[in-house]
């Protein structure tokens, strides 16, 4: 089987990409998808703050504005955020551990086509009579009330997702576990490696609540149950418990990948190994840790009591430790590194102020008296804006330029990467620095107007301002991207030179086996180390053999459709007589690719050594 890629026409491209089980092709997969739904969650920001930008704007109506705000926050965190960090979790961590896949690559696919068809089946109540209205948070007092199906749309479509991540948490962790190279023991292992370790053990403990709570929403929206109907004798702040075990640790999810992707920028382009790496270590397993035990810090206003909120309180501020000693590991490796100002080293750079700003305001917040004043205000969107934006999306913006060219062989235009980060990173401060203190002057969260004269016009005329120079960074880079498809100039396995992990030690792209012999990992930074002994790559750690690789398969797709379709039963059953019928097909479409995949005999294929043989003689020629 020969890796040199040939011309495949749109077609035979498109099968591929639908039956894909190579973590690579997966990777590319959740970057397209991801940066989509990105797009989209942010025209619904735009659409908030131009209504926002003068007061007594009717832009959009007071409905269509609940529709954007709960569709901008439910579309960036699961649609943008959480896959756009699953495709370099795909497209590196298998390469930085020296593994030919993940642990489960069918799973992986399957992963992959939940989640994508659960983000469409959400995005097309937009087409189906009104998005979802209740806030990203959809809290129950709200939802169970809410008029029409934007609410089921949201329950069902956050169901069918959620699996989708939750099985590609798993499949991360079993890989991580079980796949390490020889010599690559857990404290060899990269940051960024570690970080996705962390966030998937994470996912494990966090997602099964949330899949708690919108069931029980399910059955109360769909079947008619009272889990959360106060006057039926449920209780409504149960979905804020279950919510927020979810949703804390949720941030946690998003920014530990990020701390990861950074800890790599830092130590890349100061030449120099990461300062206090166990330390590193260290810190963020104890903030995965220590994510699960302060969810009720988003409900200090809700009357947990005293007792309950000073406990919350504490446990928040104690996360902020952790946090700070990374900030420092991070500026003591640049300190006496050789630094590389770099695109992604740009990001990074920026990403430390930013977001030590949100972890400050994050403290404020903790402060639970305090936080009766703070409490859904636009200070606390400022807050979170500055964590999420000043962090997460900062990180997955550092690592498209990072490792754009180990997943498509082409580097990015560096000065058009630099600009995108000027007007990205000025944008981001003029949105969200003024929001501060527009919410210490009393404007309150989810309002869609405000009357002139209350002292809030010019500073929601300067986040406006931001919100559209964050649009044009997002458009340059579209362009960037663009270009270098086009001009699909092509860079060697360490296209930056200073490479110091496994994945810059094969080729770029990489082949679909990843290593042809499995790597010796000596020491942290394994490759760093061999260039540092005068070798050209890695000390193979085993004779050249066969390799056994998994098929490719249609099946994900299959229970990935079938799931969508059943979706639409599930909520039209009460209103149309068709609407029962559809829910048994599509659970009858889901599970008989599940019978058809466990009665069907799969081995995979070998490629043999002959053949690698032969394509390095090729390589060698070429």
């Amino acid at each position: 089987m020969s890796t040199i890629a040939q011309k495949k026409g749109f077609g035979a491209t498109l099968w591929d990409f639908l039956t894909t089980v190579d973590h690579k092709k997966i990777a590319i997969l959740y970057l397209i998808a991801g940066g989509f739904f990105f797009v989209v969650g942010g025209l619904e920001a735009v659409f908030i703050r131009i209504q926002l930008a003068i007061p007594n704007n009717d832009f959009v109506s007071a409905g269509a504005f609940n529709e954007i705000i709960t569709m901008h926050g439910t579309t960036m965190i699961f649609l943008a955020a959480m896959p756009l960090l699953f495709a370099f979790m795909n497209a590196v961590m298998p390469l930085q551990i020296g593994a030919r896949d993940v642990a489960f690559p069918f799973i992986n696919a399957l992963g992959f086509w939940l989640f994508f068809f659960g983000g469409v089946f959400l995005n097309l109540s937009w087409f189906l009579g009104g998005a979802p209205d209740a806030g990203w948070t959809s809290y129950a007092s709200l939802a169970i009330h809410s008029k029409g199906h934007g609410v089921d749309f949201y329950v069902l479509g956050l169901q069918i997702s959620g699996i989708g991540t939750l099985i590609g948490g798993i499949n991360f962790l079993v890989t991580i576990i079980n796949m390490r190279a020889p010599g690559m023991t857990y404290m060899r292992m990269p940051l960024f490696t570690w970080s996705t370790f962390v966030a998937s053990a994470m996912i494990l403990f966090a997602f099964p609540p949330l899949t708690v709570g919108l069931t029980l929403m399910m059955f109360d929206r769909l079947f008619g149950a009272n889990f959360f109907e106060v006057a039926m004798g449920g209780n409504t702040i149960i979905w804020e418990h279950l919510f927020w075990i979810f949703g804390h640790p949720e941030v946690y999810i998003l920014i530990l990948p990020a701390f990861g992707i950074f800890s790599e920028i830092f130590s890349l382009f100061s030449r120099k190994r990461l300062f206090g790496y166990s330390s590193m270590v260290f810190a963020t397993v104890l903030i995965g840790f220590l994510g699960f035990m302060v969810w009720a810090h988003h409900m200090f206003t809700a009357g947990l009591g005293p007792v309950a909120n000073a406990i919350f309180a504490v446990a928040t501020m104690a996360i902020g430790v952790p946090t700070g000693i990374k900030i420092f590991n991070w500026l003591f490796t640049m300190w006496g590194g050789s630094v590389k100002f770099t695109t992604p080293m740009y990001y990074a750079f920026g990403f430390i102020p930013s977001f030590v700003m949100g972890g400050v305001t994050g403290v404020m917040v903790a402060t639970a008296a305090a936080d009766y004043q703070y409490h859904d205000t636009y200070f606390v969107v400022a807050h979170f804006h500055y964590v999420i934006v000043g962090g997460v999306v900062l990180a997955i913006l550092a690592a498209t330029h990072l490792w754009w060219p180990k997943m498509f062989g082409t580097m990015l235009n560096e000065t058009l990467g630099k600009i995108t980060f000027w007007f990205f990173f000025i944008g981001f401060h003029l949105t969200f620095f003024i929001q501060h203190f527009l919410g210490l002057w009393g404007m309150p969260r989810r309002v869609f107007t405000y009357l002139p004269g209350q002292g809030f016009d010019a500073a929601n005329a300067v986040s406006s301002v931001g919100a559209a120079f964050m649009s044009i960074g997002v458009l340059i880079m579209l362009y960037n991207i663009i270009m270098t498809s086009v001009k699909n100039v092509k860079v060697g396995n360490d296209p930056w030179g200073d490479g110091r992990s496994l994945e810059w030690a094969i080729p770029s792209p990489p082949p679909f086996y990843n290593f042809k012999q499995l790597p010796l990992v000596r020491g942290l930074d394994a490759y760093w180390l061999e260039k540092m002994a005068g070798k050209k790559g890695m000390t193979p750690a085993e004779p050249l053999g066969d390799i056994h690789m998994p098929n490719s398969s249609f099946i994900p797709f299959m229970i990935s459709l079938g799931l969508f379709i059943a979706a639409f039963g599930a909520m039209y059953h009460r209103d149309h007589s068709w609407g029962m019928a559809v829910l048994i097909l599509g659970l009858l479409v889901t599970f008989g690719s599940m019978f058809l995949r466990s009665v069907k005999d799969d081995h995979g294929f070998h490629i043999h050594k002959e053949d690698l043989v032969d394509e390095s003689d090729k390589g060698v020629k070429a």
